[in-house]
């Protein structure tokens, strides 16, 4: 009932979940919308309202700008809604310019980023892959552009 919900109202729901909640002055109600957020984003249930999100740059921006947040664990939430986004297969073109035009931060950010959770092995795991994942964007956008061009006109 609430993944239909949410599919019906998609665009108000996440206008508002986005605006209030996750950009909120808040530290408990910001945490606990990315963290909420994550954690329906990957139920199953949720598997189109997760597509849908995760075609958004705006999303993607909102969620890159968490990871700087100054408070570790709105960065850790934050992180686990980040890997939907580099880690899916089928990027939008925004996504994949967005990462791309990023390419080189992300991979200057993410070595150091929560170097001291050194007990969380699966985080650290996820934060490897990631790295892989982005290192095998396109350095720049117009790379990107003409490999997608390449492989149209196969």
């Amino acid at each position: 009932m609430v993944s239909k919900y949410i599919d019906t109202n998609f665009d108000l729901f996440f206008d508002k979940y986005n605006n209030i909640l996750i950009k909120s002055e808040s530290y408990v109600t910001k945490r606990q919308s990315i963290k909420l957020l994550g954690e329906v984003l990957l139920d199953r249930q949720f598997y189109e309202i997760m597509t849908r999100y995760v075609e958004s740059g705006d999303n993607l921006k909102l969620i890159m700008w968490q990871l700087k947040d100054d408070r570790k664990m709105v960065q850790y939430e934050a992180f686990h809604v980040f890997k939907i986004f580099a880690a899916n297969p089928n990027k939008s073109a925004d996504v994949k310019r967005l990462l791309t035009m990023n390419r080189q931060r992300l991979l200057d950010f993410l070595p150091n980023f929560l170097a001291d959770r050194t007990e969380d092995d699966q985080f650290s795991d996820e934060k490897s892959y990631l790295i892989k994942q982005i290192k095998l964007l396109p350095q720049t956008p117009s790379q990107q552009q003409r490999t997608a061009s390449q492989e149209t006109s196969r």
